[in-house]
């Protein structure tokens, strides 16, 4: 019999992607969201892609632990990818309490029914933020840890409950994946990076100021230590991610306990240069102006993830030009997110587009 994994936030940004890569690959996925910044209609474009459906779909919220138990009851969960939480930082520094609340409250509701229905595999979506201004890149897994926003310390928290449990419960074994800034889309266009409001994270205000959604991107710093003063990140591609999360799960029986392993391409790309990039995909230049650095960034964040190349035999395959190609041709398909039927612009909707 198939696996079956239940995806809590599995119609989220990575979430989505990754139920796809799940079922491509002989998995039954459960879904759990609660839609708070996601769009039911993503579940639709998952069972499109995949060409089946997924097992089920429950819309409540992880932190409602008896709704959560009913789902557990209901189908035979062999192992859980917990992506369910708030992700933005200047949001998190806005909003701590909610941060908390959500991202570490929701991990422990999880992590209780779990126990209750003697579910005890887990893939945690962990964070590189965690590393915090780090001194040094690339980054390790040994690498000091030094949050400096709410939205890193609840990662760090949740990471450290995990290491309790695991302590405690012999039989517990957690994969804690610190990945680092996932961008692109699904190449087909049907899924991508659609948030709610205003966009917290670079990459999707980028593609709505090339589509005409904003009028231009901000861009919080140009002093920082960097080559050209913007903030570096390992940026990689959504697709990346999930494959990696799909091939955690395959790994999650290789020894008890937790270990934690970052996802990453090694490589840096300063603001400017994705800017730069995204701006010779889309054939539209987007326009910026540069304003004060934003609470809670930090200079850079690069990964080494040798580690997981050596555990697992697995790196990420797709470069920075397939990353904003993808995204581009999502925000192109769907110009209003999943608001609206995407419309045709021409060209293959299937199959994984050139990484340049």
């Amino acid at each position: 019999m198939p696996e079956t994994v239940l995806v809590t936030g599995g119609a989220g940004f990575i979430g989505s992607h990754t139920c796809v890569e799940l079922l491509d690959h002989g998995y039954e996925v459960v879904v759990v969201d609660n839609h708070v910044n996601s769009s039911p209609r993503a579940l639709d474009r998952i069972a499109k892609i995949a060409g089946r459906p997924l097992a089920a779909a429950h819309q409540i919220d992880v932190r409602d632990r008896k709704a959560l138990s009913e789902v557990f009851a209901s189908h035979p969960v062999d192992a859980v990818i917990h992506f369910a939480a708030h992700k933005a930082v200047g949001e998190s520094v806005a909003r701590p309490v909610e941060y908390y609340d959500t991202n570490v409250g929701g991990t422990c509701a999880l992590l209780s029914v779990m126990h209750e229905h003697q579910v005890h595999r887990l893939v945690f979506s962990s964070s590189c933020s965690v590393y915090g201004d780090a001194r040094t890149v690339p980054l390790t897994e040994q690498s000091p840890v030094a949050p400096t926003n709410p939205y890193a310390h609840t990662k760090l928290m949740c990471e450290r409950i995990l290491q309790d449990v695991c302590t405690h419960l012999a039989e517990m074994k957690v994969l804690a994946l610190r990945y680092f800034n996932p961008v692109g889309a699904h190449p087909s266009g049907l899924l991508g990076e659609d948030p709610r409001g205003v966009p917290g994270n670079l990459m999707p205000y980028v593609a709505q100021v090339a589509v005409g959604r904003r009028e231009q991107l901000s861009v919080f710093g140009d002093d920082y230590p960097t080559p050209d003063g913007t903030g570096v990140r390992d940026y990689l591609h959504v697709m990346d991610v999930a494959e990696g999360h799909r091939v955690a799960v395959g790994h999650l029986d290789d020894r008890a306990g937790m270990q934690v392993f970052n996802l990453g391409t090694g490589t840096g790309t300063s603001v400017l240069q994705l800017v730069s990039a995204f701006g010779e995909v889309s054939g539209r230049p987007v326009p910026y102006r540069v304003v004060d650095r934003r609470a809670g960034d930090v200079a850079a964040l690069v990964a080494d993830a040798s580690a997981v190349a050596a555990a697992w035999d697995w790196t990420t395959t797709r470069d920075l030009t397939a990353m904003c190609r993808d995204a581009w041709r999502f925000q192109e398909l769907n110009p209003d997110g999943y608001s609206r039927r995407p419309r045709d612009v021409g060209g293959p909707t299937t199959g994984e587009s050139p990484c340049g």
